[in-house]
């Protein structure tokens, strides 16, 4: 993220900016929960030093994590919250996969996610397998729960808190090629099948589950479609920042 960091202050000169470094290599498979309470206590102070709000952008997996932070830490003010390329929806896709679990297969890899084990990794809190719903509803104790998938005793916290933001954009891309499918950037995901639903099909968005239908109709939501970007791109390239993330940032 030092590209992105550094972009910020040439264009934004004075602007404080924080780059949070947690959870590096392969510390990144610890689980989703863990990252977001330990990550969030470092934004929850840099947030009190900031009491008019602050902007929070997360990339790939920390787009996520940084999502987990904006809906579970109400003494957080953020304005702007930008996703990069971040499988808010879930994943489902073997590119994914073959960059931390080289050996595993999409089509059976629930096997190993949807259980105790396979939940002490941060992968297997968010894959969603389109095929095997009900597992992923027993088993998963991150994503289902942070979508409102699943009613908990946090849900109305984690709407509520989502609506507290002034925007939130949401950024991806066809040729993504490791968010499976790209939609889920945007909260499109698979149906019952691998047939992609938009956003604007889905029942998080129909049944305003974490506001995004309220963010939407309140022009607080923004969706972003940026082709010929590999997922590996997304953060170190400068158009990127300066066409996508800088207008959302003034």
């Amino acid at each position: 993220m030092e590209l992105i960091k550094s972009r910020i202050e040439e264009k934004h000169p004075g602007t404080k900016i924080y780059n949070v470094n947690r959870f590096e290599s392969w510390s990144s498979l610890e689980t989703m929960w863990h990252q977001v309470l330990e990550i969030g206590n470092d934004i929850a102070n840099i947030s009190a030093a900031h009491p008019e709000g602050i902007n929070l952008l997360g990339y790939s997996q920390g787009g996520l994590i940084a999502r987990g932070i904006v809906q579970t830490f109400s003494n957080i003010s953020v304005s702007t919250f930008i996703s990069l390329s971040s499988p808010q929806a879930g994943q489902y896709g073997a590119g994914f996969l073959h960059l931390v679990f080289p050996g595993l297969v999409k089509d059976t890899v629930y096997e190993l996610f949807y259980s105790r084990v396979g939940q002490h990794t941060s992968v297997g809190n968010y894959w969603n397998d389109p095929y095997h719903q009900a597992l992923y509803e027993q088993y998963s104790v991150f994503l289902p729960y942070l979508n409102n998938h699943i009613n908990s005793s946090k849900s109305e916290e984690f709407k509520a808190n989502m609506l507290r933001l002034k925007r939130l954009v949401l950024i991806g891309g066809p040729d993504d090629d490791v968010i499976t499918p790209w939609q889920s950037s945007q909260f499109g995901y698979y149906s019952g099948n691998e047939t992609v639903m938009e956003l604007y099909d889905q029942p998080t968005y129909k049944d305003d589950l974490i506001g995004l239908r309220t963010l939407d109709k309140t022009k607080r939501l923004h969706l972003v479609t940026v082709p010929g970007i590999n997922h590996f791109n997304w953060h170190m390239n400068v158009s990127v920042v300066d066409n996508y993330l800088l207008p959302y940032l003034d």
